[in-house]
């Protein structure tokens, strides 16, 4: 703005001073021509009186280089002329000044040289003999004269320049000054210029708005932000490019994210084949899915191109952690083949045990030995069904009436129940504790947790074991331990001993009549509980089983 103010400035003052010297050239022109055509009548007024007294001899004693006099008689013959010979000029009967002369008595004109650079005044007057005498005299045009004062007139455009240049550049500093100090963060508070007010008005409306607008905008930014960061799942924002533009902290956990890598190209930080493919597929079909699986669990990845106007501007992706339904759907898979497996093999045996029975092959003294059998196959059968509904009931997560309860006469009831086995197996049965150990739970449940581990610790022990069960309150909780000296669990088999239908030994838990569910309800009644089961076994030393409850 400066620089404009000061070639504005700058070029007003040349154009004032040129069209000055323009017109004061014109004025001394024509000031100076008229003061000359004056003087040129005064001489010739003289001349014309010298000539009518004294004739020729009055014109040939006058020396001028100056003035040209020409004397001509009425039919226009040159009888004189002071710089030429008079005998070789021409008739001037025909000049402009002459004529007016004979006519009027007196005339005058002006000719131009060829050269353009001077003209020729001629003044002439009408003596008493009838006669014409006529005065000339030079003088430089305009144009010569201005090539004449061209060096003062250069000199006075440089001062004039110079000075022009200085005033204008002080004029245009102190004309900004105002302007470059205006605080346009507090408009209102300025004091400059009075024409500015409503500009600096508007501005502080702006500004007002604005400052709205990005309040609004930083709110909403804000509630974005919470919203994201506190998703389960991963939410990635990428502008066009496929450079980071939000991400929150789900995502920086999945795709091991340190600080702030917004900006970031994505494919820098998930180099994946599949996610490549994946944001090729949205961008050309607008959206694309495929899941993958990422430190341990598994991930379903959801991308959606964002488009505008037939063109993309940026893709959302979205992580779910699907583990949980994809091992549901597996252990489900895996449950459906267990079951009918385990449910086809006694009712097998009560069918072969049938038709033997039925086609008369058996012989009478052994109709008793497969009427037990076709029993107790039946007895297992119904516990197989027992434990899966019971398991079912956990997986529904349905709510049980609670109660207080004492584990130790809970225990002791338990192991009563289990003396027979205990007996025939020789395995001996303790109950140790605590009696004000009690937790706020669903009997049943509390009871089969028990009952399932006093089980398996009687049905895999030794001829002449021990089972202790210890009951103890602690802090705020309580602990349970079920303790044999039975065969052991080997370790690579102690992490899956509580999945479904998982058996270590599957030939001597098939002569023990296990359904392979017992491990699998403590643990889910356990769960429900809000509990904690750990495991510690050594082969051919024991097993213990601790779960801890909260009082």
């Amino acid at each position: 703005m400066a620089s404009k103010i000061f070639r504005s400035t700058l070029g007003a003052a040349l154009a004032v001073l040129l069209a000055s010297l323009v017109v004061f050239t014109g004025f001394l022109y024509d000031y100076f021509g008229n003061l000359q055509s004056r003087q040129l009548q005064d001489e010739l007024s003289l001349a014309a009186a010298g000539t009518e007294q004294l004739g020729e001899a009055y014109l040939e004693q006058l020396d001028s280089d100056r003035y040209r006099l020409t004397w001509v008689a009425a039919d226009g013959t040159v009888l004189f002329d002071n710089q030429a010979d008079a005998a070789t000029m021409e008739n001037h009967g025909q000049r402009e000044e002459i004529l007016q002369a004979l006519t009027y008595g007196s005339g005058g004109s002006v000719r131009y040289s060829d050269t353009l650079t001077q003209k020729i005044i001629y003044e002439a007057v009408r003596l008493a003999d009838g006669t014409v005498l006529r005065i000339s005299v030079s003088r430089a045009t305009a144009g010569l004269l201005v090539l004449g004062m061209l060096h003062p007139i250069a000199l006075v455009l440089i001062l004039a320049v110079v000075l022009s240049a200085v005033l204008a550049r002080r004029l245009a500093r102190r004309v900004t000054r105002p302007l470059n100090e205006l605080d346009l963060e507090h408009p209102m508070e300025n004091n400059t210029y009075e024409e500015l007010s409503p500009l600096l008005y508007r501005i502080h409306t702006q500004h007002q708005q604005i400052q709205l607008q990005l309040q609004d905008l930083q709110r909403r930014q804000d509630e974005f932000r919470q919203i994201t960061e506190h998703m389960q799942e991963g939410l990635v924002l990428l502008d066009q490019k496929g450079c980071v533009v939000s991400i929150n902290h789900a995502a920086r956990q999945l795709f091991r994210v340190e600080g702030d890598c917004t900006g970031a190209d994505f494919l820098t930080l998930e180099r994946g084949h599949e996610m490549r493919q994946a944001l090729a597929r949205a961008a050309d079909e607008g959206h694309s899915q495929f899941c993958q699986r990422c430190g341990g669990r598994e991930y379903q990845f959801d991308l959606s191109s964002i488009r505008s106007e037939g063109s993309v501007h940026g893709t959302v992706i979205l992580a779910f952690d699907v583990t949980d339904q994809v091992d549901a759907e597996r252990n489900r898979r895996e449950f459906t083949a267990n079951v009918s497996h385990e449910l086809k093999t006694p009712l097998q045996s009560i069918i072969g045990s049938a038709e033997l029975m039925e086609n008369g092959i058996v012989q009478p003294q052994d109709v008793p030995r497969f009427i037990g059998h076709i029993r107790r196959e039946a007895t297992r059968l119904v516990t197989l069904i027992e434990d899966i509904i019971r398991l079912s009931q956990l997986d529904e997560g349905g709510e049980m009436p609670r109660e207080e309860v004492a584990l130790l006469p809970l225990a002791r009831e338990v192991c009563e129940s289990l003396q027979q086995e205990a007996g025939e197996k020789n395995v001996a049965l303790t109950v140790t504790g605590d009696e004000d150990a009690r937790v706020e739970g669903v009997r049943r449940l509390l009871f089969e947790v028990i009952y399932n581990l006093c089980d398996n610790a009687i049905k895999y022990n030794h001829p002449g074991g021990h089972v202790d069960v210890s009951v103890r309150s602690l802090e705020g909780r309580v602990e349970l331990q079920v303790r044999d000296d039975g065969i052991g669990i080997a370790p690579e088999h102690q992490d899956k001993v509580f999945q479904r239908f998982y058996r270590v030994d599957k030939s001597h838990s098939k002569q023990s009549g296990g359904t392979g569910l017992g491990l699998s309800i403590v643990k889910h009644a356990v769960q429900y509980h809000h509990g904690r089961l750990s495991l510690d076994s050594t082969p051919g030393k024991g097993t213990t089983i601790t779960v801890t409850l909260e009082a």
